[in-house]
């Protein structure tokens, strides 16, 4: 019943065909050429809720970071893990969507 909701309160940027409202405003998928349907949108979707997991990726390495234990002693370099994964998933995903707007576009 929660994952329904927040389903829906992601895709309500499918609501306004010009952009704007939900999650993410303006995300509409761009078709990319032999590949119709649902896969296309599942697909250009998934992209952009990689760049938001990459977000909080990178927000939670920041948050790490700033409660971490700054002795010798403490883990220094996990918060820069999460931080540089979370920057890999924004940077792959962005290119990827950049890629296929390239193509489709």
């Amino acid at each position: 019943m929660a994952m329904e909701r927040v389903a829906a309160f992601i895709l309500a940027a499918d609501d306004d065909k010009e952009g704007g409202g939900g999650l993410i405003p303006g995300a509409k998928p761009t078709k990319i050429p032999g590949m119709d349907g649902p896969v296309s949108e599942i697909f250009g979707y998934g992209l952009w809720l990689l760049i938001l997991a990459g977000v909080g990726g990178v927000a939670f390495g920041v948050y790490k970071l700033a409660v971490s234990d700054k002795s010798r002693n403490g883990g220094g370099s996990e918060p820069f893990k999460w931080m540089g994964g979370g920057l890999a998933a924004i940077l792959l995903s962005g290119s990827l969507i950049a890629i296929l707007n390239g193509i489709a576009g």
